[in-house]
C-alpha cells in the first residue's frame, strides 16, 4: 500500500495532491450523498455565490458531481485539458465567496469576511492558472535526457511504430528501426536523420520467426538502448474454426513471445544504467472477450498483464514502463487483419497519449471513448453479456464469409 501511494502521489507538488485528494472525496463521498440521499427539500447549493434550492440545487450538484469527478481524473491523470478549467472553476469557487458574503451575511462584516475568503482561492486560482506547463508536460525533460542517446521500435516501418520513431527522434534519440519491409524502414529511416539530425539503424527482423527476437538483440547489443517500443503486433479478424492455424501461432509469436524476449535482453543494461523506459503497445481489445478476434484479444491481455506488472518491479529501479491501449486507429492493421474499414484516431495522436503516460501510470487507453468502453461495460455489465456485445459491434467489421 505503502509504494502504491508513493507512485499516486509522485509528480505533482503537494497542493495539486490535496486538491487532488478533496476532489476524490467530493465527486466519490459527498457528491453521491447530497444528490442521491439527500431530500430535495433540504438540498442547497450555490453557484456563483447565489444558493439553490430543492430541484434547482440538485441540478446544480449534478453540475458539481462532475466537476469533481474530472478533477480527481484530471489531477490523477495530469491531463492537459485541466489548463485552463481547473483554474476558471477555482475563479468561479473566489468570486463565489465574495458574492454569497455581500448577498448573505451584508455589511461591512460581509464585505470583510468576503475578501478574507477570496485571497486563498485567489491564490489557488493563479496557482492553477500558472501550472500550464505541468499539465501540458512542458517541465519534462526530453526522452533523451531522460532515458538515453538510442532506442529501438519494432514494426516501425507504418503506423504507430513509424510515429513512435517520429517522436522519439524529435526528442533527440537515435533510433534503430525493424520490421519485415526493409524498403520502407529506410526511407523513415532517411527521414528521420534528415529531419532531426539523429543516428539511426535498420534491422529486417520478421518476429514471428521464433529466433528472430534473440538476433534482433544480439544485433544491437552495441548500443545503450534506453527506450524500447515493443510495438510490432497484428490482429487476424475472423471465427476462431475458419482461421488458419499457421497464422494464429505467428500472431502469439510476435504479440506476445518476442516482446518479452527482447525486454528480458534490453532490460539488463537500463538497469545496469539506473534509467530506461519500456513501452508496450496492447489494445483495448486486451480488457475484455472479443468474439471473431479472440486470439488477438486473448495475446493483449497478456501484454497488458505483462506491461503493468514489469511495471511495478521496474519502477524502484529507475526504469518506466507503460502499456498502450489504442482503440481503432488509422494504421493498416484493418487490412492487415481482415477487417472492414474503419474510422480511427491518428496514430500519432495515440503515441502522444502513450508518452503524456510514460513514467506516471502503468498503463493508458487512449481517447475518451475507448476509456468508457474499457471499463463501464466491463465494470457494471456480466463479463457474458459483454461478450455478447462486442460480437455484435465485431461482426459489423467482419466480412460475412469470415463470421
Amino acid at each position: 500500500m505503502r509504494d502504491w501511494l508513493r507512485a499516486v502521489f509522485a509528480g505533482r507538488p503537494w497542493w495539486m495532491n490535496a486538491l487532488m485528494v478533496f476532489s476524490a472525496y467530493m465527486a466519490f463521498v459527498y457528491c453521491p450523498w447530497d444528490v442521491l440521499a439527500k431530500p430535495a427539500a433540504l438540498d442547497e447549493d450555490v453557484w456563483f455565490g447565489i444558493r439553490f434550492h430543492g430541484s434547482a440545487a440538485k441540478f446544480g450538484g449534478l453540475l458539481h458531481w462532475f466537476v469533481y469527478a474530472a478533477g480527481a481524473y484530471g489531477f490523477r491523470k495530469m491531463r492537459s485539458w485541466m489548463w485552463p478549467w481547473a483554474a476558471v472553476y477555482a475563479g468561479q469557487v473566489a468570486f463565489a465567496m465574495l458574492v454569497w458574503n455581500w448577498l448573505y451575511v451584508g455589511g461591512f462584516l460581509g464585505f470583510l469576511l468576503g475578501i478574507i475568503a477570496v485571497i486563498p482561492f485567489g491564490l489557488l486560482t493563479l496557482m492553477l492558472w500558472e501550472a500550464r506547463s505541468q499539465f501540458e508536460g512542458e517541465g519534462r525533460p526530453p526522452l533523451r535526457e531522460r532515458y538515453g542517446e538510442w532506442g529501438l521500435v519494432t514494426g516501425a516501418s507504418a503506423g504507430i511504430g513509424a510515429e513512435f520513431a517520429r517522436a522519439l527522434a524529435r526528442d533527440g534519440v537515435s533510433v534503430v528501426l525493424t520490421a519485415r519491409r526493409l524498403e520502407r524502414l529506410r526511407e523513415l529511416a532517411a527521414e528521420l536523420e534528415k529531419n532531426h539530425q539523429i543516428s539511426t539503424r535498420v534491422v529486417e527482423a520478421d518476429l514471428a520467426d521464433p529466433g528472430a527476437a534473440q538476433r534482433l538483440a544480439e544485433a544491437v547489443a552495441d548500443l545503450d538502448l534506453g527506450v524500447l517500443v515493443n510495438n510490432a503486433g497484428f490482429g487476424y479478424s475472423g471465427r476462431f474454426d475458419k482461421l488458419s492455424p499457421e497464422r494464429l501461432l505467428d500472431m502469439v509469436q510476435v504479440n506476445c513471445l518476442a516482446p518479452v524476449v527482447l525486454t528480458s535482453r534490453v532490460l539488463p543494461g537500463m538497469l545496469e544504467r539506473g534509467r530506461g523506459a519500456v513501452i508496450v503497445t496492447g489494445s483495448v481489445a486486451g480488457r475484455q472477450a472479443l468474439p471473431l478476434h479472440g486470439v488477438y484479444s486473448a495475446t493483449k491481455a497478456f501484454d497488458q498483464l505483462f506491461g503493468e506488472s514489469l511495471c511495478v518491479e521496474m519502477r524502484p529501479l529507475g526504469v518506466d514502463v507503460v502499456v498502450l491501449e489504442p482503440g481503432s486507429t488509422q494504421t493498416e492493421f484493418q487490412q492487415v487483419a481482415g477487417e472492414i474499414s474503419h474510422s480511427g484516431e491518428p496514430a500519432y495522436q495515440v503515441v502522444q497519449v502513450a508518452l503524456d503516460a510514460l513514467g506516471r501510470q502503468p498503463s493508458v487507453v487512449s481517447g475518451w471513448w475507448n476509456w468508457l468502453r474499457a471499463n463501464l461495460a466491463t465494470r457494471l455489465l456480466p463479463r457474458s453479456l459483454v461478450a455478447y456485445i462486442a460480437r455484435d459491434v465485431m461482426a459489423k467489421q467482419t466480412p460475412a464469409d469470415m463470421r
